[in-house]
């Protein structure tokens, strides 16, 4: 019998490359490749890569290598951020057959099978979690000053809803609870001129689906429409990961964001006058060239203030082609370590106290994997919890009693 032939998708960074990666897979699989698994070499390798920082970059030249190493007679195909901001360095590389840029992504497969009739690409599935991503938008206008996403994602463009909604029902057919809207800036879909607010009422409809997420906003971005339609909906979770990156508007305003701290504040307010189990996760960046220990303190400020259930830190990283990498007053490495673990103490603090306001109630938790003898998973508003893994399954969501506050989150048990 003829051996099937095999593949290995790696992907590195945002949740927009892991959903692109989904949808590979699922053409791979339809033209009758199989998962290259542990200790079996694959035919095909494709590496969907990142360059938001320097050490992304770093890792993606490491994840070439050591797939190729591994894999020493596959086709290498390398996409994604850094294929295209290093387009020369990678034709250099021995590892590397083929280089296809973002703007051809979701053509990846017919450019390196010409003479395949290549099934469409849309994901059914989403290997290895229980929520599953869907992009809905891609590209970027914003020309922020650190970010070289606009260079190398291209501008804004939206999905059509129809396509949307076809997916999401695909995935909640085969099983999924749980789906986020996501995308590089999901706040500027335009979906032939439909807005987030009606693509998030339209897919709150499919007729299955129990958890609803928007994965990424600004704050300017939250308005009165949009936050009705997730407080209304059926679905919709009281949850929203609302982008801050400084607490200083004089950092804002250097970092050319769309917004001050004032209007991330109203749009804080906005979503906790409509629910108060309304928790935010967002990102900050440390170490922004010319940030003073005040501005940093603001940054401080801030967090205390919101108390995000989790932040996503990120050191600044000067980007070639950014107006950032070319300020003055860039900020010393040591420096940069020092307000980093700042920011990561306090949001670990700041997220347990959070919690602490939530001891004792009873929430819905989808389960999602084991760790440690224990089941995690999130409540709608997502706060983690972890309970005895005995008699459950992950994909389920059981009513928990939280217990008691712990570093890592929750410790609860399943109400009878």
């Amino acid at each position: 019998m003829k051996r099937k032939k095999k593949f290995q998708v790696s992907t590195l960074g945002c949740r927009t490359n892991q959903y692109e990666s989904q949808g590979y897979e699922k053409q791979l699989r339809e033209l009758g490749y199989t998962e290259a698994k542990e200790g079996e070499e694959a035919d095909l390798c494709i590496v969907n890569t990142c360059s938001v920082t320097e050490g992304a970059d770093r890792s993606s030249r490491h994840q070439i290598r050591q797939l190729s190493r591994l894999n020493p007679n596959a086709k290498m195909v390398v996409t994604g951020c850094f294929a295209d901001r290093k387009t020369k360095d990678l034709l250099e590389m021995d590892e590397v057959d083929e280089i296809v840029p973002n703007t051809n992504k979701e053509e990846l497969l017919a450019i390196v099978f010409p003479k395949e009739n290549i099934p469409e690409f849309a994901i059914d599935q989403f290997s290895g979690h229980t929520r599953a991503f869907v992009k809905v938008q891609d590209g970027c206008n914003s020309f922020c000053t650190y970010c070289i996403i606009p260079y190398v994602r291209g501008r804004s463009r939206s999905r059509e809803i129809g396509a949307i909604l076809k997916e999401v029902q695909v995935l909640v057919e085969n099983g999924y609870k749980e789906v986020v809207i996501t995308g590089v800036n999901v706040g500027d879909f335009n979906g032939g001129g439909r807005t987030l607010a009606q693509l998030v009422r339209e897919i709150d409809q499919v007729d299955g689906l129990m958890r609803l997420r928007i994965s990424s906003i600004d704050p300017d971005e939250v308005d009165d429409d949009l936050l009705d339609a997730v407080i209304t909906g059926n679905a919709t979770c009281h949850s929203m990961h609302i982008v801050l990156q400084s607490g200083s508007n004089a950092i804002l305003k250097k970092m050319n964001r769309k917004y001050t701290r004032q209007m991330f504040v109203e749009a804080i307010e906005k979503c906790k006058s409509a629910s108060k189990d309304f928790t935010f996760t967002t990102d900050i960046i440390v170490g922004f060239p010319g940030e003073t220990e005040v501005d940093f303190s603001d940054t401080l400020d801030l967090m205390r203030q919101v108390q995000f259930a989790k932040v996503h830190m990120f050191p600044y990283s000067p980007r070639e082609r950014t107006r950032a990498a070319l300020y003055p007053n860039q900020i010393p490495q040591e420096v940069i370590n020092a307000r980093r673990q700042k920011v990561l103490r306090l949001s670990e603090q700041i997220a347990y106290d959070l919690r602490e306001k939530y001891v004792g109630r009873t929430m819905p938790v989808l389960l999602e994997d084991i760790d440690e003898g224990m089941f995690f998973g999130h409540t709608e508003n997502f706060l983690e919890v972890f309970i005895p893994a005995a008699d459950l399954q992950s994909n389920e969501i059981v009513d928990v009693t939280l217990k008691k506050n712990s570093p890592k989150g929750f410790v609860g048990c399943v109400s009878k």
